[in-house]
């Protein structure tokens, strides 16, 4: 089920866009969610890693095959984003705190955080970036 959520549905959905969009000599972005996750291996998270991983992938595929139709794809790739899911999932400061201590700046996304990321790089500021990945990871994956 996951493999079919996380990269299956964005596959089918981008095809049929890319496809309209190209047909209609559009040019324009697409950005896909993924995860920090698809650049670390995380304990229990393995088909999770694995999809996020294949959607980055994807979108880097993509990003070399639309290009010459003026279609940039990119991928946000979130830490832990406080949606209501996430703070009930992380707001227990003891199951939290292997992740949040990795995280330099001490705290996890808010949904705004991955919001401004997307508007950014759908609009014309991030022009001449496509098949990147762009971490709102608050540092984890430097840590």
């Amino acid at each position: 089920r996951s493999l079919d959520v996380n990269f299956g549905a964005v596959l089918h959905v981008s095809q049929i866009v890319a496809r309209q969009m190209i047909a209609q000599g559009l040019p324009g972005a697409i950005v896909n969610v993924s995860s920090q996750a698809s650049k670390r291996a995380l304990r229990d998270h393995a088909v999770y890693c694995s999809t996020k991983s294949a959607l980055d992938m994807l979108s880097k595929v993509m990003a070399m095959e639309l290009g010459p139709h003026k279609i940039r794809v990119n991928t946000v790739n979130p830490t832990v984003v406080m949606t209501d899911m996430g703070r009930i999932n992380w707001s227990d400061p003891q199951k939290s705190a292997a992740m949040m201590n990795r995280i330099p700046l001490g705290k996890f996304a808010e949904v705004d955080d991955v919001v401004n990321s997307i508007l950014f790089l759908l609009s014309d500021k991030s022009a001449m970036t496509t098949g990147s990945s762009l971490m709102v990871d608050g540092g984890f994956l430097v840590s």
